[in-house]
């Protein structure tokens, strides 16, 4: 299959589908740090999204003739600097879309990105995401206004669904796609270091074996990084879907 992922740096979910034969890529506005650059789209998603006309010319040196062959598909460069084509469309598109100015626990600061148009900024591309010309398609995002925005999620599901001893609600809005089953559900689930709080009382994390700070500029990108064991789950009941 033919797979973005969208939005997505530690290219966790583009991993466990290529580990399972898939041709998958990932695609953020910022370097990967998965470790494979070969596979990483380094631009905008939206970009990569949509089919559009491209062109192969083919020559004759000898003749000095040349033919012009049209395609509707999609062209990109990955980050080591390879172009690549899909013919159509994706097979498969699976978006991580930022949910700063969407989800609910951000609702103290809704007025003033209401005000200034972030928010309404964030729903638009969250909108073009849902609605990709392609037909499976899957939206992630913590418990957010889209759900009033637009309509409420298919699924929600928790990393203790899927082997991961934490909770961390995270809501699946789904096209052409059948709800994700639990592959190790914990039947006592401890939260964990998402939500474990500090003397301060702040919520804080572990990031190489120290806690950081809600607002330390590490916290959010290590929050919205994919747990394995969904990414797995993804490859494999996604993977190969008709």
């Amino acid at each position: 299959m033919r797979i973005l992922v969208a939005c997505e740096e530690s290219q966790e979910v583009c991993k466990a589908f290529r580990e399972r034969g898939h041709r998958a890529f990932s695609c953020d506005i910022q370097e990967c740090s998965g470790g494979h650059p070969e596979w990483h789209i380094m631009g905008d998603c939206l970009e990569v999204i949509n089919p559009k006309p491209f062109y192969e010319e083919y020559g004759d040196e000898q003749s000095g003739k040349h033919d012009v062959s049209v395609y509707k598909g999609i062209k990109f460069v990955t980050m080591d600097e390879k172009i690549h084509f899909v013919e159509g469309t994706w097979d498969l598109i699976i978006a991580h879309p930022p949910c700063t100015d969407l989800a609910v626990s951000g609702a103290r600061h809704f007025a003033q990105k209401q005000k200034d148009g972030r928010q309404q900024k964030s729903i638009v591309f969250f909108m073009q995401l849902a609605l990709a010309h392609c037909d499976h398609v899957a939206v992630e995002n913590p418990v957010s206004i889209m759900s009033s925005a637009w309509r409420k999620p298919d699924q929600i599901i928790q990393p203790y669904m899927f082997g991961h001893p934490e909770s961390k609600k995270t809501c699946l809005w789904l096209k052409g796609l059948p709800l994700l089953k639990a592959t190790d559900l914990l039947e006592l689930p401890v939260c964990g270091y998402w939500s474990n709080q500090t003397k301060d009382g702040q919520n804080k994390l572990i990031v190489d074996g120290k806690w950081i700070a809600w607002n330390d500029p590490r916290t959010a990108k290590e929050r919205s990084k994919t747990y394995s064991g969904i990414a797995k789950a993804m490859a494999e009941q996604w993977g190969g879907i008709q």
